[in-house]
């Protein structure tokens, strides 16, 4: 297994859900990752589970000085930047169209928007003297379709989509594609606020919470179960790897083809008769 042999990828939001998923699969893969999160516990423990081939740089990417400080950490680290993943994100429950405050606004822009804006604004010099890089930017299907996700989340994550294909129009001459994916109904932490301890439950509660949540989500594909981390990671994978490098500007829906129906049920397969 050997997709991303010599290839250095920064992976943000990398210690839950999709970004841990798609760390392990990209080391899997022969990358070195530098791994970028706030749980500095969870990102040494991955450290040692994966290897002298990953790091860990504890990161809010809220703030730009932040993101500029890994972006610098992982070519210092590694010696070349070849992938971006920007992952990190959180649900916002709060801000509808008719109450959004100033404070939930700009919240909402810096986490999801801003990360994404100031990753590639960082990313891109180095990818632009390399030439080579692939940026891959995390959306969402509420960027597609309404009900899919609250107010400022919907308007943040179309906001990534479009800086998605404006930034791979200027980069691409350099070699630097700039794609996106859009989750659709994927069971991950950022139901419970970011991380299963953000919501106050125990474990057992908290994995109880999540069966539920999938057996729920289920039932809005028509393939009849929820997505998982790993198959957002392994989009993400196509995207970094040599086997993607002529796709840009690009957003590629991870949906099971759920947005094809909007906010449906589909009903189960009935059973076939047996044949005698």
């Amino acid at each position: 297994m050997s997709r991303l042999a010599g290839k250095v990828a920064l992976i943000t939001g990398g210690t839950s859900g999709i970004g841990e998923a798609t760390v392990e699969l990209f080391v899997a893969e022969g990358a070195k990752v530098m791994i970028i999160g706030r749980n500095a516990e969870k990102g040494a423990e991955m450290v040692r589970a994966l290897g002298s081939g990953t790091r860990f740089f504890a990161a809010d990417v809220s703030r730009e000085e932040e993101v500029a400080a890994a972006v610098h950490a992982t070519v210092e680290t590694f010696g070349h930047l070849d992938c971006l993943f920007n992952n990190a994100g959180a649900s916002t429950q709060k801000g509808e169209p008719d109450t959004v405050t100033a404070d939930e606004f700009r919240y909402a822009m810096d986490l999801l928007l801003g990360s994404v804006i100031f990753g590639i604004r960082h990313a891109a010099p180095i990818m632009k003297s390399q030439g080579r890089g692939a940026i891959i930017n995390n959306s969402s299907v509420a960027a597609l379709r309404g009900h899919m996700g609250n107010y400022l989340y919907s308007v943040a994550k179309a906001g990534v989509k479009r800086a998605t294909e404006l930034a791979g129009l200027e980069l691409g001459r350099y070699g630097v594609t700039v794609n996106c994916i859009s989750p659709g109904a994927v069971v991950t932490s950022i139901f419970f606020g970011g991380s299963k301890a953000a919501s106050g439950l125990t474990p057992g509660k908290a994995d109880e919470k999540l069966e539920k949540l999938a057996r729920n989500l289920a039932k809005a594909t028509p393939l009849q179960r929820s997505g998982l981390p790993r198959d957002v990671a392994t989009a993400a994978l196509f995207l970094a790897s040599d086997e993607g490098a002529y796709i840009n500007s690009h957003d590629l829906v991870v949906d099971g083809g759920m947005i094809a129906g909007g906010r449906t049920n589909f009903e189960a397969a009935p059973a076939r008769a047996s044949r005698r």
